[in-house]
């Protein structure tokens, strides 16, 4: 089985690359990416979060690595559906007050769920993409 490699669409956010970082490592700040209508069972703290997304598994995610300012490293957790890693990715722009971001997930999904799922993650790692850029607007 190949991994599955989704990435989120690269967006601009108007902070510095350490205030991104400062927030996304907080994983108590993720919840204001994720679409509020599709999750429960929200629980989280500094280093690990987890959810259950709406007629679907529980996703716990725990920070594996950080590089300062730069990269962020999640890992599923034990109970996910199947084992990925998640990283985000950031970088100062030419204006050093901007920062460009983006998500790359890889994960070992067998070829039935990968129908299923890939859509959904995509639009997801999007969504959050986008809130992230709302959220220093």
């Amino acid at each position: 089985m190949s991994a599955t490699v989704i990435k989120s669409d690269a967006r601009v956010i108007d902070a510095k690359a350490q205030d991104v970082f400062d927030y996304l490592n907080d994983f108590n700040n993720f919840k204001d990416l994720l679409p509020e209508d599709k999750i429960s069972d929200w629980a989280a703290d500094k280093d690990q979060c987890s959810f259950k997304v709406q007629n679907a598994a529980t996703i716990p995610l725990i920070k594996d690595s950080v590089e300062a300012p730069g990269k962020i490293n999640i890992v599923s957790g034990d109970k996910a559906p199947f084992p990925f890693t998640l990283v985000i990715h950031l970088k100062p722009t030419d204006d050093e007050n901007k920062t460009e971001g983006h998500l790359v997930f890889e994960g070992e999904i067998n070829a039935f769920l990968k129908m299923m799922v890939v859509t959904p993650l995509t639009n997801l790692f999007n969504y959050m993409s986008q809130k992230l850029q709302e959220k220093f607007q």
